[in-house]
């Protein structure tokens, strides 16, 4: 291989990674500002601006309202700029609002309850549209199903040593009723080193034991590794996997089971985080996010949009979190200011939001540094 092939590569698989992650990333963002439009108008809010991405603007065009609708050359993220918003933050001091209360299409003239719901809109629509990826997946192409039988357990494994025998059958993993093989491993993946209360059925009977899943370290595809609880069963593949589709209220109830799922894993991991029992190795950035998109696109349509709602569902809790500058800050802010009967003062809210900015600047290091220590170990080895 020549030299300039071997640069070509990288240039080609970045372009096959961005593609994907680029629509990805605009229909979530798409939605999420959205949300925060429709809640807008809805609450009698003028609307400005309406843009997917950030810069200078490639096209455009104004609504009978007078909304400016518009994609910009930076496609990393959108925003939805209201009547009286100065700046990017959206922090008024008490002085702004209060003129702003004569201004009926002023966001900040509303009342706290209305500019709470239009900041929450925005996350909430992100959540609905990871509901309704699921769910129509469910409908259109179904859930694998595989019963909870255990073929094989593994030698030193923590199943053999809570006495889980082969042939056991699965019923429920600390009160949850294990329905599937799936939902077997699901239940234990984020669980590493915890004492979990398992129920199996053996020759008919039901027996309570205790299992402890070990932690393993497994590499991921793109040169990282990631932390996962295993106890050590397997499912013979002669068993077979049968996808079952649901009907609209059942897809519905699996979708936001899903959903729910993608939200209790993330806090599980920060709590480990916080606690020292998990590093910041495992973020990624947008490198990583690109990979996942890429790879998905690669297996076809259904896993493509399996990410998406993954990446839409972590985005909105992402916005949720309480820092200013963030979606979730702005929810305290205006926690704060229903409780005091006026908003915190300027310099209050211009530190706020200072230190947000520095710590949402600080997990965009840490995740892109991460993502470039990966694609270094797979380009240079080590």
């Amino acid at each position: 291989m020549d030299f300039l092939n071997l640069l070509s590569l990288p240039m080609t698989t970045a372009v096959f990674y961005a593609i994907p992650f680029l629509i990805a990333l605009l229909i979530i963002v798409f939605i999420h500002e959205l949300g925060h439009f429709l809640v807008a108008r809805w609450c009698g809010v003028s609307v400005d601006a309406f843009s997917i991405g950030f810069g200078k603007e490639i096209v455009g065009w104004h609504d009978k309202h007078g909304t400016r609708w518009k994609l910009a050359w930076i496609p990393l993220g959108g925003y939805v700029k209201f009547k009286g918003d100065a700046n990017a933050a959206s922090l008024p001091d008490a002085e702004t609002v209060e003129k702003a209360k004569g201004d009926p299409g002023n966001f900040h003239g509303k009342p706290v309850w209305q500019r709470a719901a239009v900041v929450a809109a925005g996350p909430v629509a992100n959540f609905i549209l990871a509901i309704f990826i699921f769910s129509a997946a469910f409908m259109a192409v179904g859930v694998p199903v595989m019963e909870p039988r255990v073929d094989e357990v593994l030698p030193g494994s923590a199943a053999e040593q809570a006495g889980i025998l082969q042939g056991d059958v699965v019923v429920s993993i600390d009160g949850e009723e294990i329905e599937s093989f799936a939902e077997l491993q699901q239940a234990i993946f984020t669980r590493a080193e915890e004492e979990l209360a398992v129920v199996v059925e053996r020759n008919g009977e039901r027996i309570g034991l205790t299992v402890v899943p070990h932690l393993k370290e497994e590499p991921d595809n793109f040169g990282g590794k990631i932390r996962i609880g295993l106890i050590g069963v397997k499912h013979s593949p002669d068993g077979g996997v049968r996808f079952e589709r649901l009907g609209f209220g059942e897809a519905v109830e699996k979708g936001v089971e899903r959903t729910w799922f993608i939200v209790e894993t993330t806090f599980r991991y920060l709590g480990k985080l916080f606690t020292g029992r998990e590093s910041t190795d495992q973020l990624g950035g947008p490198i990583a996010m690109a990979k996942a998109a890429g790879d998905a696109a690669s297996n076809g349509l259904f896993q493509f949009v399996s990410v998406v709602a993954f990446l839409s569902v972590s985005i909105g809790l992402i916005n949720l979190f309480p820092i200013p500058m963030l979606d979730g800050g702005h929810l305290v802010y205006y926690a704060i200011e229903a409780v005091r009967g006026k908003p915190l003062g300027e310099n209050a809210q211009e530190w706020g939001f200072r230190i947000g900015f520095s710590l949402v600047i600080m997990l965009m290091v840490v995740g892109t540094w991460n993502d470039l220590v990966r694609v270094a170990t797979v380009w240079f080895g080590g």
